[in-house]
């Protein structure tokens, strides 16, 4: 089947929200390739998914694996390798005496730490960051500050206030004893790669702690070796109430989940759900950790690498997350890059590079090249 044949039995067929030109067909680590072989080093990755690049070996193994024994039985049993991935997630998170609540998505983890956050304060009011985003479903949408995203489906569920991002007076201003949780991207990734200014995170730490309200960490694009550490909060000194997380988890296989400290938790009946936390995803999670633990010390490394090829343009970078501002330009820069073998994201008029965590310094410097010939022409 070629490409125009396909676009038009997803123009007939499917919900027309999505923007898209290439259909991909198969990938390999950072590579990938299109119905016409064209092949691409590919700086998108799922959006931050694919940590360990596209089919690797040891993930398609364990989900291989697992399929010949057990695809799916459901929360109301013990799940084969449920309770050895929540062991090891509370052991990356620091957090001592944590626990897990796994899910099927970024958009649903968000709901869930929003759920525990009121439930266990018995308080409404949140508060978010300007440009910040935490998904689309609707209590998620609630704390997700782009008006294209909201207001189309306003009233939304939860009060939320914005401030803006790295503002700490702002924040003080709108806080008090009412607010169930502040939540907080360490880097702010659809906005363009803004890591939080130093000190912010431990600054919002105490804040909350003064108001008693909780922390929620929105690691959703961040976790999992993005940023270098298993956590990007860690590279601040705070420690959070709730841990959001999903996208790198399991290595594209859909996942995602919370962290919460010791002592706050669902009570039976509180949350669920059918698919959360299954065999399948388990697998692949497990996988994707064994791959990261033997990589992960190198992520900064190629971050810099990518960082000092783009020098020139004052690229934000942290671990392999890199963000170049761009505005209009952004469109036509994505454009180029595609046409000479690169995948690039263009976000709030920001080039956003979230590459698989196994490119080569090869790949990077491939990359690097295109997007240097892109921005100079």
């Amino acid at each position: 089947m070629v490409q125009n044949e396909y676009r038009d039995m997803c123009d007939t067929y499917l919900m027309r929200n999505f923007s898209r030109d290439i259909l991909i067909t198969r990938g390999k680590g950072a590579r990938v390739w299109d119905d016409e072989d064209n092949e691409y080093i590919d700086c998108v990755a799922g959006i931050a998914v694919c940590s360990t690049g596209h089919c690797h070996p040891k993930v398609a193994e364990a989900i291989c694996r697992q399929a010949q024994e057990l695809i799916h039985i459901s929360n109301l049993f013990y799940i084969p390798g449920q309770a050895q991935l929540a062991k090891r997630i509370v052991e990356k998170s620091g957090l001592k005496g944590g626990r897990v609540f796994f899910s099927n998505s970024g958009s649903e983890a968000v709901e869930a730490a929003v759920k525990l956050a009121r439930v266990r304060t018995g308080k409404k009011r949140f508060i978010a960051f300007r440009s910040g985003f935490h998904g689309r479903t609707y209590g998620a949408l609630s704390l997700t500050h782009k008006e294209d995203y909201r207001l189309p489906f306003t009233p939304l569920p939860y009060e939320c206030e914005f401030v803006k991002y790295g503002d700490l007076e702002g924040l003080k201003a709108v806080m008090d004893e009412t607010v169930a949780a502040v939540i907080i991207e360490p880097v702010q990734g659809e906005a363009g790669v803004i890591p939080a200014p130093e000190g912010f995170m431990e600054d919002v730490r105490k804040v909350c702690n003064e108001n008693d309200a909780l922390m929620i960490v929105d690691e959703v694009q961040t976790g999992f070796g993005r940023t270098g550490t298993w956590f990007a909060f860690q590279h601040s000194t705070a420690k959070p109430d709730i841990i959001t997380m999903a996208k790198g988890i399991a290595s594209g296989f859909p996942m995602g989940g919370i962290v919460a400290r010791e002592g706050l938790e669902f009570l039976p009946g509180e949350h669920g759900g059918t698919f959360n936390g299954g065999p399948l995803a388990c697998a692949a999670a497990h996988a994707t950790i064994d791959v990261l633990e033997e990589i992960i010390g190198d992520i900064e490394r190629k971050g810099a690498r990518f960082r000092d090829g783009l020098a020139a343009y004052n690229p934000r970078q942290r671990g392999l997350m890199i963000g170049i501002t761009l505005g209009d330009r952004c469109a036509p820069v994505k454009q180029y890059c595609e046409e000479h073998g690169v995948l690039v994201n263009c976000t709030s008029g920001n080039l956003r590079l979230v590459p698989p965590l196994v490119i080569t310094d090869e790949e990077i410097d491939q990359a690097v090249r295109v997007i240097n010939e892109a921005l100079n022409s």
